[in-house]
């Protein structure tokens, strides 16, 4: 098993590193391989809409979003966290995010989906929530843990404070590592879903 996250705090030692690290260390004891990248501080731009990828299967803007498409591709699940700006997740990891999704043509379903949050004090929920809608329209499962997956903190640091917020992201490592086994054994048995040629509807036409 194998778990890609994605920082998308611009501080890559901040509070929403400290949710991360501390799912990192419930991944291992898990023996479900762990990589972590930093998004947040990079220079990503956003989706012109351009439709290019349907043509070439990557971004006609080779940055870090095409240098992660293949282990995203590999991956059994994902986990973004993310801080809280404005009840909204970093406009830089939603950018990435974005792309990422778009771009990619493999078929993403069963892999298993988690976010995270961080912030001082509000908009958590409303950043989860946000986070949590590029898995579900990819047909990704999305692991829940005991609360919305959310930590506190302000300065660096202060989220290792928050013992709710920690152990949360413990109960959500452990599901999160039961989900993607269960799966794995029941694609062995009983294969994907079958899916329908998709039906797409216009409201106006």
């Amino acid at each position: 098993m194998k778990v890609l996250m994605i920082n998308g705090s611009p501080r890559p030692n901040g509070n929403t590193a400290t949710a991360l690290h501390e799912m990192e260390r419930i991944f291992q004891q898990e023996d479900v391989d762990v990589e972590i990248i930093s998004v947040g501080n990079q220079a990503i731009r956003g989706c012109i809409g351009c439709v290019s990828c349907r043509k070439t299967g990557k971004c006609v803007f080779d940055d870090m979003v095409n240098e992660t498409a293949a282990k995203f591709e590999e991956c059994d699940g994902m986990v973004v966290g993310s801080p809280v700006y404005y009840a909204s997740a970093n406009a830089t990891l939603v950018a990435f995010l974005t792309r990422l999704f778009y771009s990619t043509p493999f078929d993403k379903t069963m892999k298993v989906g988690a976010s995270v949050v961080a912030a001082r004090r509000g908009g958590l929920s409303a950043t989860f929530d946000e986070l949590n809608k590029f898995f579900t329209i990819s047909g990704m499962p999305v692991a829940s843990g005991q609360y919305w997956n959310s930590i506190h903190g302000a300065a660096p640091g202060e989220a290792l404070q928050d013992g709710e917020g920690l152990q949360g992201m413990r109960t959500l490592a452990r599901n999160m590592s039961f989900l993607m086994k269960s799966i794995a054994l029941g694609k062995e048995r009983y294969g994907i879903p079958q899916k329908e040629d998709f039906h797409r509807t216009n409201f106006i036409r």
